[in-house]
């Protein structure tokens, strides 16, 4: 055995310099990314300009590309492709200011950002990359789910304008909504035959997609949790805290429609975890009962005078109509 290796304050070493070696290569990996990022986008506009020339449109039209593929692809191997090009010229045309470019994301974020055909959603996707630090995983899910699009059609036209340019910011309970959630991640075949309990269940074995459809700052507590006034018992689906609010956030879930009992009972767990749950500090809770419908003007009516903070959206099992929103989208923008 070797002695050096029984003194405690040799592991103490070891481990110091373990740390060391983590960061330098996490560093390294980030300069590497910025590179070739800046790299890309100076490539990017030698491309336009040479092709502008000063003129608004192109003269030479994609056999720019073509020629350049090929006689980049000889000198320099991979990685020069027509595709490759392509997302490179479109990489700078969608990124014009250099300013923009995050040090934090990969090329491999900027090729699925560059995919919107839309400056707000661009904006507000690099913003949302930048704070929530997601991989290019969880930015093609919520990209895929119009992240964008359902948080701004909840919100007025200056308000569409600062998501985009600061990302989404919470501040209140209202900031935490989206109306539909979507569950495409469950990959229910037969939605139609799911029990509520069935859906709770395949949520929690989900959790991690799950808490990413909620978004930022919730912290799972439980599920079915249990209410006890006098000799009865009640069972909220799922209690959440969420850090950034400082309160527990209840969800209750419905499998068809939403109707006014259901809001009555939410309006008694809100009570109820007002009084006996939330400790010195806590903000009041939130509650938001999700249904496959709702009738809005039965909403209207059914939480009209209810103190608590409560609030009814719908979830859906699949991506929503990408054009149908961004038509909605667009009406709300240039409307008076």
């Amino acid at each position: 055995m070797n002695p050096i290796a029984q003194n405690p304050e040799y592991d103490s070493l070891k481990s110091q310099i373990s740390e060391l070696l983590l960061i330098g290569r996490t560093q390294a990996s980030q300069a590497i990314n910025n590179i070739l990022v800046q790299t890309y986008w100076q490539i990017g506009r030698h491309i336009v300009e040479f092709e502008q020339k000063g003129k608004e449109k192109a003269d030479y039209g994609t056999a720019i590309l073509d020629s350049l593929s090929k006689d980049l692809s000889l000198e320099y191997g991979k990685g020069f492709s027509r595709s490759n090009l392509f997302q490179i010229r479109s990489f700078f045309l969608k990124f014009q200011k250099v300013q923009t470019l995050s040090g934090q994301l990969s090329w491999s974020h900027y090729c699925e950002i560059i995919k919107s055909d839309n400056d707000l959603e661009i904006s507000f996707y690099t913003k949302e990359c930048e704070k929530e630090k997601w991989s290019v995983r969880e930015l093609k899910r919520q990209m895929k789910s119009m992240l964008f699009h359902r948080l701004a059609l909840s919100k007025d036209k200056e308000s569409v304008l600062k998501l985009a340019e600061k990302g989404s910011e919470i501040h209140k309970p209202q900031d935490i909504l989206k109306d539909p959630y979507v569950f495409e991640f469950l990959g229910l075949k037969n939605p139609n035959t799911y029990s509520e309990n069935e859906l709770e269940t395949s949520l929690i074995e989900n959790l991690q997609n799950f808490l990413l459809e909620l978004g930022k700052g919730f912290a799972f507590i439980g599920r079915q949790y249990r209410i006890s006034l006098g000799n009865r018992h009640f069972f909220v689906d799922l209690v959440f805290y969420h850090r950034i609010l400082k309160c527990f956030v209840l969800i209750d879930l419905k499998r068809g429609e939403i109707d006014h009992q259901d809001i009555g009972q939410m309006n008694l767990y809100l009570n109820y975890f007002r009084k006996e749950e939330s400790t010195e500090g806590d903000n009041p809770p939130i509650g938001i009962i999700l249904g496959a419908y709702k009738d809005q003007i039965l909403v209207e009516y059914a939480t009209e005078n209810i103190s608590n903070q409560l609030f009814v959206s719908k979830y859906q099992f699949y991506l929503p109509d990408k054009a149908e929103l961004a038509h909605e989208l667009e009406k709300l923008l240039t409307s008076n």
